[in-house]
């Protein structure tokens, strides 16, 4: 798999999104994109991305199709549609879904592209903005050993920790340990700077302490900074982790496991949505205590 012989395809335009597609074009790839609204893949087609007004028409175009979309609901469209890719992808290509989406449906796409001899992976990644901007995303990747070999050198252009979990869906279920171990750290890492706020300290003079010690953690060091700014854009949304944790909260339940950490982070981030804040950063969980709506 190289630059001169695999055609790319990209879906998902989005915050992170096209950060990674635009590193696969620095590289020297071809690269097609498709993206549910067109203006948002306008810099990277000004870049040199091949414009497609469909999932399938991408899909007869390439070799590899890289998809970083919403919701399972998007993943299942554009995987299984009439349009989509599976449908109409080429017999041997590669599709590497980096959505956060169910295990279950992950497991599925997988079995009905491996009727139609072609090869799928979930990738789910962490890291956010920042991660997609530096190329130093961390990839959970489920999926035939094979398959993920043969595509690990275009991972590694997008990321830097990249393990191979399992067979299908293993992806999808260690991007569910992820976004637990971050559910209950954003609570922590919220309420230590409002406490530190209210004893008269300086938060940002309370981080330098904290942030290498035992407390540490990338939502310490990368979040609170934005926080403490008053900056709630996304990196990533709250939209979509409350998505995340109801993912989990449902493969949990099937497995008879109780998340009572997660129970409470979800309840207060839909607090938050609901005030208003859905499409803002997770680092807007400040705003529950800083705008008095706990």
């Amino acid at each position: 798999m190289n630059s001169s012989t695999t055609v790319v395809g990209f879906a998902g335009i989005g915050v992170m999104g096209k950060s990674m597609a635009g590193h696969i074009l620095d590289k020297g790839y071809t690269v097609h994109v498709y993206n549910r609204t067109p203006s948002k893949a306008q810099e990277l087609i000004e870049r040199g991305a091949v414009w497609h007004d469909s999932p399938g028409k991408m899909a007869a175009a390439c070799d590899v199709i890289i998809t970083m979309l919403g919701y399972p609901q998007d993943v299942e469209a554009v995987y299984m549609n009439e349009d989509g890719l599976i449908p109409n992808a080429k017999p041997g290509t590669y599709l590497i879904d980096m959505t956060t989406s169910s295990p279950m449906l992950a497991r599925r796409l997988a079995a009905s592209g491996r009727e139609r001899g072609i090869r799928v992976l979930d990738a789910p990644v962490s890291g956010g903005d920042v991660g997609a901007k530096n190329a130093k995303l961390s990839i959970m990747v489920g999926g035939e050993k094979e398959d993920f070999e043969t595509v690990l050198p275009l991972m590694e252009i997008m990321g830097s920790n990249i393990v191979l979990q399992g067979g299908p869906g293993a992806g999808q279920n260690t991007k569910m340990c992820n976004q637990i171990a971050i559910a209950s750290n954003m609570m922590g890492v919220t309420e230590a700077i409002i406490y530190a706020e209210k004893a008269g300290l300086d938060p940002r003079t309370v981080l330098k302490s904290i942030e290498t010690g035992a407390a540490g953690s990338f939502s310490l060091s990368n979040l609170v900074p934005r926080m403490l700014d008053g900056d709630f854009e996304p990196g990533f949304y709250i939209k979509h982790f409350i998505k995340d944790m109801g993912i989990a909260l449902q493969s949990a339940a099937e497995m008879e496991v109780e998340l009572p950490g997660l129970k409470l982070a979800e309840s207060l981030y839909r607090k938050l949505a609901d005030a208003g804040y859905a499409d803002k950063g997770t680092q807007a969980l400040y705003k529950l205590w800083a705008d008095e709506l706990a």
